[in-house]
């Protein structure tokens, strides 16, 4: 009888909650068949693969320290950046709704920046006006901190 049902397979990609591109991890054989090797995300780890991953295995590195620094450079702009976000509020300025990821993505993004809302750690929406430390998670090492003032609305919308 053979192992377990499990197999090692080299990371081509990130994957959440797995590893890092160049890791070789020991996922279940149905995972590593039906999902990361289809979607040309992993390869099985054989003597072959790991030679040829060896000489890869640099361009990779070339490549992680690209993506790194172009997330950090995001990141400083995101870091020199406040946000000004218009809406109404009431009593102890309570806001009639919130300002959620998706308004500071579009914020963002207004700015020039492209920023999956995903990325953009906000425990909850906020629901006050005031000034707002929000950070935003650009690459598994890199987060910035971007400032979010919310103002009372000046138009009076109906």
């Amino acid at each position: 009888m053979e192992e377990s049902d499990t197999m090692k397979l080299i990371l081509k990609e990130d994957v959440n909650n797995l590893g890092v591109m160049g890791t070789v991890v020991e996922v279940k054989e149905g995972y590593g068949r039906n999902y990361l090797i289809p979607r040309n995300l992993a390869v099985e780890a054989n003597p072959k693969n790991i030679k040829q991953f060896e000489h890869q295995k640099k361009i990779i590195e070339v490549k992680v320290k690209k993506v790194r620094k172009s997330a950090e450079d995001i990141a400083e702009k995101l870091s020199q950046m406040t946000l000004s976000l218009e809406a109404r509020a009431g009593e102890e300025d309570k806001l009639f709704g919130s300002v959620t990821t998706k308004d500071i993505a579009e914020a963002i993004s207004e700015k020039g920046v492209d920023v999956d809302r995903r990325k953009i750690l906000l425990d909850e929406p906020i629901k006050r006006l005031g000034s707002y430390e929000v950070p935003i998670k650009i690459h598994q090492d890199v987060t910035a901190n971007i400032k979010v003032e919310v103002r009372q609305s000046t138009t009076e919308e109906a």
